[in-house]
């Protein structure tokens, strides 16, 4: 794809050492540019010593549906990301196996939308806000910066919307897939000036509609996504940018399959599942406000601010016997609202240290949470007549605080020519507090608290081979606080909180060169994390999962990428990831795991991708994915097969006059393979797979005007 040149006005930057913000794209190179330190500075993807790769908006929504993350970032080595088919418990998504144990949502990595934390403070999130359809890029951040990100932070993706610019120009698409699946949407942005005059304003304004029936069973989804990106020039020196996000989600669960149930019809769910009519809604609507000024010619401010809130209702498919007889049971239906805001304030400065050119960065990141978390039964029962999947009686009132309060600091130094050496240092304080309003004889006041504190360092050295090779050698320590769902139970049929849980600590080390060649370039990277206390699930108990600490696990793994264009209009992306993630002690309790593999994370990725795409008329492309099989249990006993999946892709660009139409049609799947798509890490039902769709096929139209 080519990679448009983008205006260079300050943009959004992330509470780490790279922030990574794409600024523009080397015309000689393709090389896209990322910034380290203020606006209008930058170090490209290739000179920055980290494991990052960055995924263009452009290549995003090329010949694609639009609806989820998941779609075009198969290309990126290192990262394992899987549509489950279930819009209520979200994409599964781990980075070098941090993440793989997450029943729903995103667990272990830390996730950015325009600068505002998706992932809550105690490590759990969602990307059901994001909208495809106005992504400028997408940044993934892997190895030991991640760190420098904070609680959770075995990787770190950060979405950046586009910013408005002239001329005015009017979107609308729309999609149709197998299965029922819909998708119009529709997008304005624009521009008044170039944005380098005071008063000069840009905007982006979106909004989706997606509706499906679902390839499974009880798996019908509907998701309203607003988004807005309103930027303002004050003065000479600073600006100011607001953002708007608003998404509803209503969708059906349908849960996981035996391996019996699978292969005798994946398309099926259990019938619990039916009986107790399983499904999720989410409502969540949140703004944010970052100030950007630049306080001298050496001195620069960022001040980002944001509030939300998130409503979440839940049904699960929890057996009536379970949820009356258990102690401390909470129920079947979970009601959560939260409401969270935070700020982060950084002060970046540059100077000379003995003719040395040094960068500092100084910030402070404040977070926090307020959630009030209900539990009642899934089931009323009145005159003798059980009515099921309906709200019944209380089982759970309490309210819960989390927040973290962590100061910052990050320098560059250029050495030579040749070296630099980029280092940071965070100290990560999270905080947990609940207040128990549902007490009872036989269910005790659960009330308690807890405090987390870590200093998290990380450096990376850098070697400038040549112009166009570099090598660099990186260290760092991140850690994992257990998330409130994890805190929430104890084992067995024991009421209170988890509060023996302990962080999760990583220490990981990771060797890295990078060569551009040609207008391409070819990454590779091995590393190595130790992790000590990992959290993993300890049992399943009518219905509920509690969790424990692992002891130690060892993560080694070697990554490739490729992203190569060749005769102008031709596009070649790989990637290739080996990843070996054990553990190092017992996990099973009576039974040893010791050197099993960590379930949920396959061993071996693969990826390949090409496409021909002009500007405008036909174009085409194809890939291949192929995922090695998955462990489903600590015990190893339970594997999803691996598989191999090809799709393919055509359509027709128009470019007339002020008007562009771009109509495609895919299919995926091509050879209708059978094959499990995401597994349920310690399912305690057996129910560890869920189902990947067969061959299917989809069409979509994009027609835009510019104002010119």
């Amino acid at each position: 794809m080519k990679i448009a040149l983008l205006r260079q006005a300050p943009l959004l930057m992330l509470p780490a050492l790279f922030p990574l913000q794409l600024m523009a794209a080397d015309n000689a190179s393709n090389t896209m540019v990322v910034s380290a330190a203020p606006a209008g500075t930058g170090l490209s993807e290739l000179d920055t010593p980290a494991a990052v790769s960055v995924v263009s908006g452009e290549d995003m929504r090329h010949a694609a549906p639009r609806v989820n993350l998941s779609e075009n970032l198969a290309s990126v080595p290192g990262m394992q990301i899987q549509n489950r088919q279930n819009y209520a418990q979200d994409l599964q998504i781990s980075v070098r196996g941090f993440g793989s144990r997450s029943t729903f949502g995103l667990r272990g990595i830390r996730l950015y939308v325009d600068g505002i934390p998706a992932t809550m403070p105690d490590g759990q999130g969602q990307t059901s806000n994001i909208d495809i359809g106005s992504i400028d890029h997408v940044e993934v951040l892997r190895g030991p910066f991640s760190a420098l990100y904070g609680n959770s932070s075995g990787g770190v993706i950060n979405v950046e919307t586009q910013t408005g610019q002239q001329p005015t120009t009017l979107e609308a698409s729309t999609w149709y897939g197998s299965y029922g699946s819909w998708r119009n949407s529709v997008k304005a942005s624009g521009a008044t000036g170039d944005g380098t005059h005071a008063g000069d304003v840009n905007y982006t304004v979106s909004a989706s509609r997606f509706t499906t029936h679902g390839y499974r069973d009880h798996s019908s989804a509907e998701k309203n996504l607003g988004n807005a990106k309103l930027g303002v020039r004050i003065d000479d020196v600073s600006t100011l940018t607001l953002l708007f996000n608003s998404v509803h989600v209503d969708a059906q669960d349908p849960g996981g399959l035996t391996e019996a149930q699978w292969k005798d019809n994946p398309r099926q769910v259990a019938s619990n599942v039916t009986l107790y009519n399983a499904r999720k809604t989410v409502d969540q609507t949140q703004a944010g406000l970052h100030y950007q000024r630049q306080m001298s010619e050496n001195d620069d401010l960022s001040v980002m601010m944001y509030a939300g809130e998130r409503e979440t209702t839940q049904y699960q498919s929890i057996p009536a016997s379970a949820q009356i007889n258990t102690k401390g049971h909470p129920g079947g239906v979970i009601s959560l609202a939260r409401h969270y805001q935070g700020i982060d304030t950084r002060w970046t400065h540059r100077d000379t240290v003995f003719t040395l050119p040094v960068t500092l960065t100084a910030g402070l990141d404040y977070e926090t949470m307020t959630e009030k978390r209900k539990g009642y039964q899934n089931f009323t029962t009145s005159n003798g007549v059980t009515d099921y999947g309906v709200q019944g009686d209380m089982r759970r009132n309490e309210r819960n605080l989390m927040w973290n309060l962590d100061p910052y600091l990050q320098t560059a130094w250029q050495f030579t020519d040749k070296w630099s050496l980029d280092a940071g240092v965070r100290l990560s304080t999270v905080n947990f507090d609940s207040n128990d309003y549902y007490v009872t004889s036989s269910d005790p006041d659960d009330s308690g608290n807890r405090r987390y504190h870590r200093w998290l360092p990380a450096a990376s050295l850098k070697y400038a081979i040549d112009n166009s090779w570099n090598a660099y050698v990186s260290a760092g320590r991140g850690f994992e606080t257990p998330t409130l769902n994890e805190l929430s139970y104890r084992s067995a049929d024991q009421s209170g909180l988890n509060l023996n849980l302990k962080p999760a600590t990583s220490d990981t080390v990771e060797l890295g060169t990078k060569k551009r060649i040609g207008n391409g370039l070819i990454t590779a990277a091995v590393f190595q994390t130790d992790t000590k206390n990992e959290i993993v699930s300890d049992s399943s108990y009518e219905g509920r999962t509690s969790y424990k600490n692992a002891g130690e696990t060892r993560r080694r793994g070697l990554e490739l990428g490729l992203d190569q264009e060749f005769g102008y209009d031709w596009h070649l992306k790989a990637a290739w990831t080996l990843l070996d993630a054990r553990y190092r002690s017992n996990a099973c309790g009576t039974e040893s795991c010791d050197g099993n593999r960590i379930p949920g994370i396959a061993r071996n990725m693969a990826y390949a991708g090409l496409a021909y795409a002009p500007d405008q008329g036909w174009y085409a492309g194809g890939d291949v994915r192929y995922m090695s099989d998955i462990a489903a249990d600590d015990e190893n006993d339970v594997k999803a097969p691996s598989y191999t999946v090809f799709g393919l892709n055509s359509g027709y660009k128009w470019l007339v006059q002020n008007w562009t139409l771009d109509l495609f049609g895919r299919v995926d799947n091509l050879f209708d393979r059978t094959y499990v798509g995401s597994v349920i890490v310690n399912e305690s039902n057996g129910r560890y797979y869920e189902p990947a769709p067969g061959r299917n096929y989809s069409v979509g139209l994009t027609v835009s005007y510019a104002f010119q």
